[in-house]
């Protein structure tokens, strides 16, 4: 029996630093203990922010650290289109959002960031609960191609087994419906779903900052037809000193930017590793290392 299929999933909007490296850690790690295969994606849906020269500078530093991919390798992806990367496949999400429409569940809605402020202004709390504040579902506005498109993903919860964090439950509209279509752009919510349906992921492994993410995607991949939801498994988060999550803009944890300064790739890996509480010593460790970070015994 083959083992789980995940993904390493970086967004082209600056360079890879030590977070990156400690969720490859995760990704290669737990797929290589269970003879699992990586698949490496572009989720560069966001085309305001996202720049070929940092995907570039990605692929290059995947190769550097030695991570490689199963499917597809780092120059296929250099080479072209691919179905791997998000800014080529919009035939994908127009099918998946054409298969919500046959459902009726797909709604245009007026709404924006400031109707969402004032609706916590008038009441005292942030919106929760299906829908949005202008009640667009209701109200029918005729969509254009720049308005924002949400589907309905209903009340009630779901519930699921963290590989790492254990039972969780969430509402899958406690923020009201799902944004699919924003300013003309597939949102992430909507295109990670449809990637790890057509990829064949069975396996989610991220960060524990999109832990409350998970239950919205499970409703919406069960709208698409998925009948079993992938496994999750949310890691810990390598953090500045004040408790936030790194940011791709700070150049002092920057792949590239501490390898000039004569890191080596093990360096970072140990030290990425020791930051989750993986390695408590630090030591360097390289990419073939990983996956016994997580064998039992």
């Amino acid at each position: 029996m083959s083992g789980p299929t995940t993904r390493f999933a970086p967004a082209p909007t600056g360079y890879l630093h030590l977070g990156h490296v400690a969720n490859a850690i995760f990704v290669w790690g737990l797929a290589g203990a269970a003879m699992g295969r990586v698949i490496l994606r572009i989720e560069d849906h966001d085309r305001g922010r996202c720049r070929p020269e940092f995907e570039s500078a990605l692929l290059d530093d995947l190769d550097r650290l030695g991570f490689r991919p199963d499917l597809p390798t780092t120059d296929a992806l250099r080479a072209g289109a691919s179905p791997f990367r998000q800014s080529d496949s919009g035939a994908a999400y127009e099918e998946a959002l054409e298969q919500l429409r046959v459902t009726g569940v797909v709604y245009a809605c007026d709404c924006t960031r400031a109707s969402f402020a004032a609706w916590e202004e008038r009441t005292g709390r942030p919106w929760s609960g299906p829908g949005c504040p202008g009640d667009c579902r209701r109200r029918g506005p005729a969509e254009t191609p720049d308005m924002a498109l949400r589907v309905e993903l209903g009340d009630g919860s779901e519930s699921f087994v963290d590989r790492i964090v254990g039972p969780r439950t969430g509402e899958p509209s406690d923020r009201g419906d799902l944004l699919v279509r924003s300013r003309g752009g597939w949102t992430y919510g909507f295109a990670v779903v449809v990637d790890d349906l057509r990829h064949g992921v069975d396996l989610v492994v991220r960060g524990e900052d999109l832990l409350d993410e998970t239950p919205r995607q499970i409703r919406l991949a069960r709208l698409l037809g998925r009948s079993e939801p992938p496994a999750y498994a949310h890691h810990p988060l390598v953090r500045r000193s004040d408790g936030s999550k790194l940011s791709k803009a700070d150049g002092d944890t920057s792949v590239r930017e501490l390898l000039a300064t004569g890191a080596t790739p093990e360096d970072l890996i140990g030290r990425a590793a020791a930051e989750v509480g993986l390695e408590p010593s630090g030591r360097p460790r390289s990419a073939a290392d990983v996956a016994g970070m997580f064998r039992a015994g």
